[in-house]
């Protein structure tokens, strides 16, 4: 691909950092949304620590590196990138929902770390529990066999001392 030019070498360093830091970048198409709506849309994806940007697709190809293979391949009409700092799955089921309010934007794929995903594969991943529910489920799976555990230490010396106050009683009763 050709070199830009030089006042765009600005926005291809961005575009490239900006792939490079995100934990994810979700792709769509957003032909016939009005202004209004893509500022709606950028205001109930920025609490989850997504910005919705819009870019030549020419820049974005020459920033993204050869070794995203594939997600090139996305970048056709108009195109605009979610870059997501945290949470993938709230944001792309965000974008899902204001697709589903506003059909003229269209989910095209996106990247998850290194790995190009296509639509099908982003719309799963807007399935996902959020990271709260996940974390919450491995933190309870993980504390159930420690609750066991502490059960079980806490049964042998109660367990003892039960067998003790028997003894006792036992030898008490033979005295009598």
């Amino acid at each position: 691909m050709d070199n830009p030019r030089p006042e765009k070498v600005s926005v291809v360093d961005e575009v490239r950092e900006r792939l490079r830091q995100a934990d994810a970048v979700i792709v769509t198409e957003y032909r016939g949304l009005k202004v209004k709506d893509l500022a709606a849309l950028r205001r109930s994806i920025a609490p989850l620590g997504a910005e919705y940007r819009v870019f030549k697709n020419t820049l974005v190809r020459i920033a993204a590196s050869d070794d995203l293979e594939g997600f090139a391949k996305l970048l056709t009409g108009p195109t605009a990138l979610a870059f997501v700092d945290g949470d993938a799955a709230a944001v792309t089921k965000t974008l899902r929902d204001f697709s589903k309010a506003n059909p003229l934007l269209l989910i095209k794929g996106g990247l998850l770390g290194n790995s190009v995903l296509g639509p099908e594969a982003t719309s799963a991943l807007a399935d996902l529990p959020s990271r709260e529910v996940l974390l919450a489920r491995l933190a309870g799976a993980l504390a159930a066999p420690l609750q066991s555990l502490a059960g079980l230490f806490a049964a042998v010396p109660r367990d003892f001392a039960y067998g003790l106050a028997a003894l006792r009683d036992k030898r008490s009763a033979e005295e009598s």
